[in-house]
């Protein structure tokens, strides 16, 4: 024990946080906590970039609870996640840590898709010292002048780059705006976005950054795959995958909520049990699901990236990509949902011949890939993917001059010349049509988050 505490000891920490920390099973710093903590004590803000599961939610909160005055009931932190699922997360970890700390903390959660009218009662008969919640709904109860932010001492702002993807800065702006001049500011993210930057600029005094490196894109306990879908209704590879595995616990990730409900359909409809994760179930379902989640009641789950931050289960087995995401930073959180705590752990990404070029931006990050196929009811190796990829790389160059070849072949081309031309047009016109995809999927999240369908 002593070992432990001594560990944590290089903080300066009170003896009581010390205690709490060598129940909980922390026995050393993860690497984002050794970076960030002393200087988060000495009162200073920082960014810290580091991926899931490095340990940045106690990088943040055993600071706030070694400095939480515990005789004075008024918001003393406040913390905001883009969606509810990390909201309870980041509330289960300080109530857990509350709990081993012996110590009267006033923790409450506020998130969209509950009742606001009797939170303000709440609120009404005490404040609270800790708040976590989505953007919206603590904008909305420090409107209501309900939510009293004046002597607030830190601010955290957790998954800084979704939260700014799902068009939620200008609520976390309003919210930093009702804050002491004196604030500390904390702010987490997996990315750097440059859009970003300007919200960091106004809030943060000199904030220390650091970019905390992991050793591989993917943990070295997850196996990587590549399934190929080639023809196959992906519907029934889904399927099979799941049957043939027989998993103790596998998360299906889909695009959209439309496919995630096909999927989830699709499925039950070959009798088995699955729950669903997605912006279009009402909040107190999600929270029914989630637990029955947590207790095992289910075997297999179908979330869109929404949930890919916010799922934390223990023993998840398999992680199924129905599709490779449009963001490709989300197929980290992906992923990052199997091989915890050392546990080994399978994800299997479904990829169609048109995805070599989102496999080869995957491959760029460090991302290291099996080669699979299902041949005889059976998930076996693909010895050529490697030389399919370069043939297609090697077409992919007719891109650039497309328009000059076409020019200068007249009548006398060599056979099956305008077919291949009208491929590469083809496949330019898909690559296109990928990007503006992109694009409008970004401003259909701004969109829902105006009419508040993820709050």
């Amino acid at each position: 024990m002593a070992e432990i505490a001594n560990q944590f000891g290089q903080f300066n920490l009170s003896p009581e946080i010390i205690t709490a920390l060598t129940a909980i099973g922390f026995t050393k710093p993860t690497p984002v906590q050794a970076k960030l903590i002393p200087s988060i004590l000495k009162g200073n803000d920082v960014v810290g970039q580091s991926q899931t599961g490095s340990g940045k939610t106690h990088t943040f909160l055993i600071p706030i609870f070694n400095q939480l005055e515990q005789n004075k009931a008024y918001a003393q932190a406040v913390i905001t996640t883009p969606s509810r699922e990390l909201a309870a997360q980041i509330t289960k970890a300080a109530k857990d840590f509350s709990e081993q700390w012996h110590q009267d903390a006033i923790i409450s959660e506020f998130v969209g898709g509950t009742d606001k009218l009797r939170q303000i009662k709440q609120l009404e008969k005490g404040q609270p010292q800790i708040v976590i919640g989505t953007p919206g709904r603590i904008k909305d109860l420090v409107a209501s002048g309900a939510l009293k932010l004046h002597a607030v001492k830190t601010f955290v702002v957790d998954e800084a780059d979704m939260t700014l993807d799902m068009g939620f800065l200008n609520e976390v702006d309003f919210i930093a705006g009702v804050m002491p001049a004196n604030l500390q500011t904390l702010v987490f993210s997996a990315t750097m976005p440059e859009k970003l930057k300007p919200f960091l600029k106004k809030y943060l005094d000199n904030p220390q950054f650091e970019a905390i490196p992991v050793s591989t894109v993917i943990a070295d306990t997850i196996d990587n795959w590549l399934l190929a879908t080639k023809s196959k209704d992906k519907n029934d590879v889904i399927y099979q995958v799941l049957t043939i595995g027989n998993p103790y616990l596998a998360l299906v990730f889909a695009n959209t909520k439309d496919r995630a409900k096909e999927i989830v359909s699709n499925l039950r409809g070959r009798g088995l049990k699955v729950a669903e994760i997605h912006g279009d179930i009402e909040p107190r379902e999600r929270r029914r699901v989630m637990k029955a989640i947590q207790n095992l009641e289910y075997q297999y789950v179908v979330a869109t990236d929404l949930a890919a931050r916010g799922i934390d289960i223990t023993g998840v087995s398999h992680v199924i990509n129905d599709d490779i995401p449009e963001e490709l930073e989300f197929f980290v959180h992906r992923v990052g949902r199997t091989g915890r705590n050392g546990l080994p752990g399978l994800a299997i990404t479904l990829y169609g011949p048109d995805e070599e070029n989102e496999v080869e931006e995957l491959e760029a990050l460090g991302i290291n890939f099996k080669a699979k196929q299902i041949k005889d009811n059976e998930i076996v190796d693909i010895k050529d993917r490697r030389a399919r990829k370069q043939r297609v790389a090697t077409t992919r160059k007719l891109d650039p001059t497309m328009v000059g070849m076409v020019k200068k072949k007249k009548k006398i081309v060599k056979p099956g010349y305008k077919r291949r031309i009208k491929k590469a047009l083809q496949r330019k016109d898909q690559m296109d049509r990928r990007i503006s995809k992109r694009e409008d999927m970004r401003a259909i999240r701004k969109e829902n988050k105006k009419r508040g369908d993820n709050q």
